[in-house]
């Protein structure tokens, strides 16, 4: 989620909604230096994640760091590491990382084998697209997974030319599910606690549901589906202005906490009917007070849903 889902709102969210069985953090990219650098620490500090499952995601595309990296977050005390073979951000791809390692299928069998040859006292799970611009690119990809003792499989049914646009692919998926010798999880369009019950009913078993954007639009979404309550306004708000305290102090800036917040309340503001009168007021704000004074308006005027909208869908060209 770029950014969104650092360790300021990962500790926040869990303790007013309520953990999540794991948290991913944004990506790191780890150099050929064989440390992290001050600003990943902030992320991956062991003190900042206490209390919570955290799986670091790396995004490279040289098994050599992919393996020092893994090892450092091993004697960190992690159990697990993600793969990042899904991001399709152009200035990732154009590197050849994240989705764009799909395009080189051999090249990512041969990285795949030097990883877990070489990795051992740590798990190893892979985020993927079902392929670059085909869905027949999954078949090959699929076979390739299969000879690697992943720990878990979590797919996101697009291809990198989708982006985020349209629908996911499940029936390519579908094609392949019980195929597979590991774990699988699921990732790509769980906006609500019914689009849960449909991906878990469709694919038994189901290791996992990765949800990003839609718990940024619907904090209580986890909770749920878990059998409890929707968000009330004063939950939400109380978060929302809980967060920003906790940026403001991480950050030592309160001007950076404010774009911060919002980035984050174009998610949020899905979960609030009749927001189109406030929204230029609330991203175009330069000042807290102005900020605040257009929230206080969401907060006054606006029915809160039970669940959020999928208001950042994009159609597939």
């Amino acid at each position: 989620m770029e950014g969104l889902t650092g360790f300021v709102w990962r500790r926040v969210h869990s303790q007013l909604f309520g953990k999540a069985d794991a948290y991913y953090t944004p990506f790191i990219t780890p150099t050929v230096e064989p440390r992290f650098t001050e600003r990943q620490m902030r992320e991956l500090a062991p003190e900042v994640n206490a209390g919570r499952r955290v799986i670091p995601q790396l995004l490279t595309r040289r098994a050599q760091d992919f393996i020092w990296a893994a090892h450092a977050l091993r004697d960190m005390g992690y159990g697990e590491v993600n793969l990042n073979l899904g991001c399709p951000a152009g200035t990732v791809v154009a590197k050849g990382k994240g989705s764009g390692f799909l395009r080189s299928p051999a090249e990512l069998a041969e990285f795949l084998r030097t990883v877990f040859d070489a990795v051992h006292g740590i798990d190893i799970s892979v985020k993927t697209r079902i392929g670059w611009c085909d869905e027949a690119e999954f078949g090959p990809l699929a076979d390739l997974y299969a000879h690697f003792p992943i720990r878990r499989l979590i797919v996101h049914p697009r291809l990198k030319t989708d982006q985020y646009k349209g629908d996911a692919r499940r029936h390519v998926l579908d094609r392949h599910y019980r195929a597979f010798p590991f774990a699988v999880g699921y990732s790509g369009d769980i906006v609500t606690v019914e689009d849960i019950g449909e991906v878990q009913g469709r694919y038994p078993g189901l290791a996992e549901i990765m949800i990003g954007r839609a718990l940024m639009a619907d904090p209580a979404l986890i909770r749920k589906a878990s059998g409890g309550l929707p968000a009330t306004r004063e939950e939400v708000f109380g978060f929302a202005e809980t967060l920003f305290e906790a940026y403001a102090d991480a950050f030592g800036s309160r001007k950076n906490a404010l774009m911060r917040m919002k980035e984050y309340w174009f998610f949020l503001l899905n979960l609030f009917e009749e927001t189109g009168p406030f929204e230029k007021a609330l991203y175009k704000a330069r000042q807290e007070d102005d900020f605040m004074a257009a929230l206080e308006r969401v907060r006054r005027e606006c029915p809160l849903r039970e669940s959020a909208r999928y208001g950042w869908r994009k159609a597939l060209n």
